[in-house]
Parts: structure tokens; sequence; C-alpha cells
């Protein structure tokens, strides 16, 4: 009797259990870098960092929506409101203390500010899905952060924008408004001080 049946069957037995193995890494993978529900993206843990599309997009003046509206209060309590910087750049920039690239990137961010800040630049950060306020307060001490940043512990304030403006599942993520508050950028990914600063500038040298 021949072997050969047998060992066809062993080979093709191999094949299904690597494809298998391979398709639930995919899935591990995918799982650990992205969630829909809010309440996983709470906390400290990384595990909750959502990953953006890894795409920057500028919209011509002529293609913008209407002026972007949000009133909240600041880390500290104080009433902040968006249309008080009318006539500004404003760089808005959607972050969490839980995530890790946030933390990576708000050291640049605080470089950019204060070396625009002079041309007419304000930044302004979106605190979220932070449950507990200290927590928020200490991530903008620890990175020296000097703007401030709304404070939005259950993702409401993302949920004003207008539709497609805005992934709130996409943490970080920054919009960058033109001088009468319309959107003018959307990077929905980590930036360095060099990527902000090349987005920015376009914006800065428009005229008002």
């Amino acid at each position: 009797m021949s072997r050969r049946p047998a060992r066809r069957s062993a080979r093709s037995a191999f094949r299904v259990a690597a494809a298998t193995a391979a398709a639930l890494t995919g899935v591990l993978a995918l799982t650990s870098c992205s969630s829909t529900n809010p309440a996983e993206t709470s906390g400290s843990s990384d595990s909750g960092y959502v990953a953006g599309t890894g795409e920057s997009v500028s919209v011509p003046a002529a293609q913008r929506g209407s002026a972007i509206n949000l009133k909240g209060a600041d880390l500290n309590g104080k009433a902040l409101d968006l249309a008080s910087y009318r006539g500004k750049v404003v760089v808005l920039n959607v972050w969490g203390s839980w995530c890790g690239p946030c933390r990576a990137e708000a050291d640049d961010f605080e470089s950019v500010f204060q070396a625009d800040q002079s041309k007419g630049v304000q930044f302004v950060g979106i605190n979220t899905r932070d449950t507990q306020i200290d927590q928020a307060q200490q991530f903008v001490k620890t990175h020296g952060l000097t703007y401030p940043s709304f404070y939005d512990e259950d993702g409401s304030l993302l949920l004003q924008f207008p539709a497609g403006s805005l992934n709130p599942q996409a943490i970080p993520s920054t919009l960058i408004l033109d001088r009468e508050g319309r959107i003018a950028v959307r990077a929905l990914q980590p930036l360095t001080s060099d990527q902000l600063s090349k987005l920015v500038a376009p914006v800065i040298a428009e005229k008002s």
C-alpha cells in the first residue's frame, strides 16, 4: 500500500493550521491597536490607542465649511470658547494621557506653538476619555504644555464636529482652523514638529 495519500493529508492539515495561525495573529494585531468601545479607551493603558488613517488632508479655502464652534471647560474648570480665537490660526489637537503616541508628540506640539504663536497661531487641546482629570493635568505638567485644553471626559465634544470632519476614534488627531474658524487641514495621525510646521505654514500664509 502507498503512503502518499497519508502524506498529502498531513501536508494539507499543516497548511490549514499555518493559515489559521496567521489569520489569528492578524486579528490579534488589529485588536491590540483599535477599539470602538469608549470604555476601553479610558485609563492609563496604551491598549486604548486607536490608530488613525495615517493621512493629512488640506482643504482649499473655497471648499471649507462653516466655522467650528466649541464651548466647554478647560482642565482647571475655567470656561473655554473656541470663538474667542477668531482671527487666529488655531491648531486643535485631540489627545489623551492614556495614549502613547499622544505622549510622543506632545513636546513637538509645544515646540511648534512656541515658534508660531507670534505669527497669530493659537493651539488648543481636546483632552478626551480621561476619566480622572488629575491624569490629564499631570500630562500637561510633564510635557510643559502652555496652551489650554478642553476637558472632554466622555468624548461628547468630538461628536459636535461636522460629520466626516473628524474621526472621534482616531487618537491622536489634529485639525488646523483658518482665521475664520473653518477646517483647513485634518491629520488623523501622530505628527512630528516638522510635519506639523509644514501643515500650519500654508494656513498662516493665507490672507486674512
